[in-house]
């Protein structure tokens, strides 16, 4: 592949599964990820969110590195303001000293979650105004040269442990380039900035210890099958599930049928949902490939996050299958 490729696994719930369910649906994920070829897998810190079962970050990434040989894994992000630098570095210095060389940190600024819950979560409202200076603070730890005397996080895996910068504005994107670190746009679910973000971290970056070139990430969500008309189904469901439980959070004693959000999803009040998923690659594993490296070459991405969003796990690992077989069959075939 010209272009890396890895995958956001956001360890969903589907209608009738439970959490357990969904850490088996996310072995089997990274399972086919290591089979495939990608690069590695990122699981994303959420809170208070029902369908979502990723909130024990660490925990998660621990448990399929148990059932994984190879594939790198890592936080798509920790969302550091909820944490102290210190906690973070000791969970991803015993990641990093059981499964050596295998263990990423991306490490974002938002809550992850809605106001209430960044109460329960922050206690203080005003923990992500150092952002920056935790950054920091939590890569002397893992570096072994700690900016607070005398203070250290064991264990310090005798591996690094990369860090990666994520974002979804210009904040991040100026962060990465002045730390010299990697970037990770969410544009899977925030397009909005993309191209801005990534001429500015390109243009602003300086080299560092751990990275001498710029090198930007970007999110896009996948749906594909064999045949296009099953990837579209397997996009109206996963979407019109999304726009359900968007509904239901108004209007939370009414259910709606599939017309009705279907009818929903066509008029401008849907614009918040749909203007999110802009970026979404649908369709044969060609008409995939095609849209990928597109998206890629538009902003110069170094790496591919890869979204696979079908509601059944038969179907989202498939998906992972055939974009991979895809993107690395030669061009012109």
């Amino acid at each position: 592949m010209s272009t890396a490729l890895s995958i956001l696994d956001l360890a969903s719930i589907a209608p009738g599964e439970t959490a357990r369910d969904s850490f088996a649906n996310s072995v089997a994920l990274a399972r086919a990820a290591e089979r495939s070829g990608y690069t590695r897998v990122w699981y994303a810190e959420h809170h208070n969110m029902r369908t979502i079962a990723s909130s024990a970050t660490s925990v998660l990434i621990g448990h399929v590195a148990e059932h994984t040989d190879t594939i790198r894994l890592g936080a798509g992000g920790i969302m550091l303001p909820n944490h102290s630098p210190l906690v973070i570095a000791e969970q991803f210095g015993t990641l990093e000293t059981l499964f050596p060389g295998r263990i990423d940190l991306g490490l974002g600024r938002a809550p992850g979650s809605d106001q209430t819950t960044i109460r329960a979560l922050r206690r203080d409202a005003t923990s992500s105004d150092s952002f920056p200076q935790d950054v920091l603070e939590l890569q002397g730890y893992l570096t072994g040269e700690s900016r607070i005397p005398g203070v250290y996080a064991v264990p310090r895996a005798e591996g690094v442990v990369p860090l990666y910068i994520l974002g979804s504005s210009l904040f991040g994107a100026q962060l990465a380039a002045q730390l010299g670190l990697p970037y990770a746009f969410a544009s899977h679910f925030a397009p909005e900035a993309l191209h801005q973000a990534a001429t500015l971290y390109r243009s602003n970056f300086r080299p560092s210890e751990q990275l001498t070139e710029p090198y930007m990430m970007a999110g896009v969500n996948v749906f594909a099958a064999e045949n296009g008309d099953d990837a579209a189904e397997q996009q109206r469901i996963a979407y019109r599930a999304r726009a359900r439980a968007m509904v239901k959070r108004r209007t939370s004693d009414v259910d709606f049928t599939d017309e009705e959000i279907d009818a929903f999803l066509a008029t401008p009040d849907a614009y918040p949902l749909t203007s999110k998923v802009r970026y979404t690659a649908t369709g044969t594993p060609a008409e995939v490939r095609s849209y990928l490296d597109d998206f890629a070459a538009l902003i110069q991405a170094d790496e591919l996050i890869l979204a696979h969003h079908a509601t059944d796990i038969a179907d989202r690992v498939r998906s992972v299958e055939l974009t991979a077989a895809a993107m690395l069959e030669p061009v012109g075939r």
